[in-house]
């Protein structure tokens, strides 16, 4: 599924550094704000519907069941329509389909499936406001269709709307012959894990399994929160049982992955999330995992390339564009033009939240890399130093930068340099590749990748790591510590 939830790794992931002048003490606090969502697993309640019929959850089936039956001739004219709207869907004619079940509609106001598949359409063409109009018309006529409940409950989801999902699990669930719906319980306990409600999450994902002993949601649902109470032998076991039942599923390897991390096993981490993204590469959350787990070796090459795919998949992923730019800015010091990318990579990020202090700091930091870049460097440096969390520390950095931004720009431009330059354009020494995440140095050529190596349940007693990290990458300073730039190192909270 392309829904994400974000899990709790602070500890695995620190000493997460950028390279050249770039950075100040305050930059520790963005990050680990930043990248509280870097690693991500996918929710424990399967993807949205396609259009189709009742109860049709995953699959798209051949035409719509349990429609009323209107009389014979009516019957065969909507059953036509509705046959050759489906197939226009199918076809990636969305007007066609959209026209051809509002004609069912107009003809027969109960076609459950027919107003469903409108709210489906609706959401594919980007009009939210008209799908969740025609989810809530089909539970008015019936609050127990699963299709859905299933899909405005994502729409709740998605907007944080926690409370109005559990409602509208709890009335599906209420409506008499529902009260055992395995989807519907499944999301239910995965919200109730989101708002925090562990203890109602597992008792739901219990009731799932008390009649379906195999039911991978559940077990996926349990794990997660055996993780949130960091019972991480406990959520190994639980995660391992979903995938007995489904070994192909790229969101139980992603999960796996996440334990491993805590575990303090990033080897198998590794392999986990490449397991992920090797059974479907069009997991995002996968690849935004594995480009936050670059980022952590200082591999900025490779996480660039994996923060690019998952934007690909989800083009509207805010995490995903402000961990580019991270990843961006921390090979300026072997390109400069990486930190003006980097920069309208923060801008990105503020053009939809336009207040994130991390993206306000990094555009100013990014775009101080080269000439191009010193005036927009200039703007957000000034604003950077507005912002409440900047103290008087950071004032007097920003100030002493934008003060030599301004100098330079005074001066003519220098004499390009030589083509064996050691030196960037703020005149720090340029870092060799491994220490930028060039040529050579990615984490991902560093680590065991057996993705198809089986899991091995840990001893009694045994933590579950088998390695240490590889000498190859960047030592990890403690979180208090700076860079030798003066940047401190930040200390990354992701949580589920």
């Amino acid at each position: 599924m392309k829904t994400n939830h974000s899990i709790d790794i602070s500890s695995q992931l620190k000493g997460m550094g950028t390279t050249g002048m770039n950075g100040f003490r305050t930059k520790r606090m963005f990050l680990a704000g930043a990248f509280a969502f870097a690693f991500t697993t996918a929710c424990a309640t399967g993807p949205r519907p396609t259009p189709v019929a009742l109860n049709t959850v995953e699959k798209p089936a051949a035409v719509a069941a349990a429609r009323p039956s209107p009389a014979p001739a009516q019957k065969d004219d909507t059953d036509g329509q509705f046959a050759e709207a489906l197939k226009a869907y199918e076809a990636g004619d969305l007007d066609a389909a959209r026209k051809g079940f509002e004609a069912v509609v107009s003809q027969e106001p109960k076609a459950l499936n027919a107003r469903f598949n409108l709210g489906v359409i609706a959401e594919k063409q980007g009009r939210p406001a008209d799908a969740r109009a025609a989810y809530e018309q089909v539970l008015t006529l019936d609050p127990a269709h699963t299709p859905s409940v299933m899909n405005l409950g994502l729409m709740h989801r998605h907007e944080g709307q926690l409370d109005e999902a559990l409602s509208l699990y709890t009335k599906a669930l209420q409506t008499p012959g529902h009260e055992h719906d395995e989807p519907v319980l499944n999301a239910l306990a995965a919200t109730y894990r989101l708002a925090g409600k562990l203890d109602e999450a597992e008792a739901t994902g219990r009731r799932v399994l008390a009649r379906s002993k195999d039911n991978p949601e559940a077990y996926k649902t349990l794990a997660l929160v055996a993780y949130d109470r960091g019972q991480y032998r406990l959520a190994e076991l639980l995660i391992i049982n979903a995938r007995k039942v489904t070994p192909d599923d790229p969101a139980i390897s992603n999960t796996l992955g996440m334990i491993y991390l805590k575990m303090d096993d990033r080897p198998r981490a590794l392999a986990q999330f490449q397991k992920a993204v090797s059974l479907d590469d069009t997991f995002a959350p996968g690849h935004l995992n594995l480009g936050a787990l670059a980022l952590s070796y200082r591999d900025y090459a490779g996480a660039e390339k994996a923060f690019t795919k998952a934007l690909s998949l989800e083009p509207d992923g805010l995490e995903g564009q402000l961990y580019l730019a991270y990843a961006l800015d921390g090979q300026k010091g072997m390109d400069p033009k990486k930190g003006v990318a980097a920069g309208e990579a923060f801008e990105k990020v503020l053009a939809r939240a336009a207040d994130k202090p991390e993206a306000v700091c990094g555009a100013g930091w990014a775009y101080a890399s080269d000439r191009a870049g010193f005036e927009k460097a200039i703007a957000f440096l000034d604003r950077c130093k507005e912002l409440p969390v900047s103290t008087d520390q950071d004032k007097q950095l920003i100030t002493a930068k934008v003060n030599g931004l301004q100098n330079m720009l005074k001066n003519p431009p220098p004499a390009p340099a030589p083509a064996a330059a050691t030196a960037d354009a703020e005149g720090e020494p340029k870092k060799d590749a491994a220490a930028t995440g060039g040529a050579g140095s990615s984490v991902m050529n560093q680590l065991p990748q057996d993705a198809n190596a089986p899991e091995q349940v840990p001893a009694e007693g045994s933590t579950g790591a088998s390695e240490a990290a590889p000498e190859a990458a960047p030592a990890a300073p403690a979180a208090d510590e700076t860079s030798g730039n003066g940047q401190a190192a930040p200390s990354p909270a992701p949580t589920p």
